[in-house]
């Protein structure tokens, strides 16, 4: 008895498959790109792979990260990475929403101001650390130095000095990307609904009432996702750094990416240096994470 013949797919069907033929190529080489180098990151990061003492190599399961328990370098770089990427968020956020809020006192003019602000975000983070690096921050000739001897203060090794090296890069950092909170909370400031003001300047509210009790809760959820996306690209911040201070003087500025960076590709110590950025990799993952159920809860 012969077999009944399949029904014809319907359209909706060979629309799905057809949809799925065009992304297959870009899934397949987005898992190439992102999840094998993972998987082979976290495989790596269970061995100890020193290419300095290549007898040595083998598995080491968890040791790369016990390792890390009584290695007070690795500890210094996360306390500079909690502090740079605090630092850089929080100046972030509150330059960007001042100057969001004086721009939109300027009646004319605001297209080019929002032009300029795109120019530094545009540029290649390895070359604002080169700018910073030999324009403003330089000795004796840098814009900084020019200032600060104008005003009496004196020259100084702005990236030279331990001191002052970790101060210099939170600024270069919160140079290049306040204009992307200013971009952001200046587009969300003007949809703001004017009636709410009218009715409560109506009841005699200040202007420090009008924004703590009106403009902050409206633009909450646009602050929150402009301090996760910033927090996320503090926590994984290197090219500036590394342009400008190399991660010196010493170990001043070196965050825990960098860290990680100098053990793989100098010191040769390829698992220790795995398991660094795991690490990393974790801690914003688990921030990242959090900081979307605080804005999904309060949303």
């Amino acid at each position: 008895m012969a077999s009944a013949a399949r029904p014809a797919p319907t359209f909706e069907a060979q629309e799905r498959r057809f949809a799925l033929a065009l992304l297959a190529p870009a899934l397949l080489l987005l898992l190439l790109t992102t999840t094998v180098p993972l998987v082979y990151l976290g495989w790596t990061s269970l061995h100890k792979l020193d290419l300095g003492m290549p007898w040595l190599s083998g598995f080491a399961g968890l040791g790369n990260f016990t390792k890390m328990g009584s290695d007070p370098r690795f500890w210094n770089s996360l306390v500079l990475t909690g502090i740079y990427t605090g630092s850089t968020v929080v100046l972030q956020v509150v330059l960007g929403l001042s100057l969001a809020l004086l721009v939109l006192q300027i009646p004319k003019g605001q297209g080019l101001l929002r032009v300029a602000a795109i120019l530094p975000i545009v540029l290649a983070p390895v070359v604002v650390g080169l700018f910073w690096r030999t324009l403003v921050l330089a000795p004796d000739f840098g814009l900084v130095d020019l200032v600060t001897r104008a005003l009496g203060l004196g020259s100084h090794n702005w990236l030279g000095d331990p001191q002052l090296a970790l101060i210099s890069v939170i600024a270069i950092h919160t140079w290049q990307w306040t204009p992307f909170a200013f971009l952001v909370l200046l587009a969300t400031l003007a949809t703001l609904p004017p009636d709410v003001y009218e009715a409560a300047r109506l009841d005699r509210a200040g202007a420090w009432q009008r924004f703590w009790h009106i403009t902050l809760p409206l633009i909450r959820p646009a602050v929150v996702m402009v301090v996760i996306l910033r927090m996320m690209t503090a926590l994984s911040a290197f090219a500036a750094i590394f342009a400008a201070t190399g991660g010196g003087p010493g170990s001043a500025t070196e965050i825990l990416n960098l860290y990680a960076y100098r053990t793989s590709f100098t010191e040769l110590n390829l698992g220790y240096g795995a398991a660094l950025a795991v690490v990393l990799m974790s801690i914003t993952l688990v921030i990242s994470y959090f900081m979307f159920r605080l804005r999904r809860v309060r949303a």
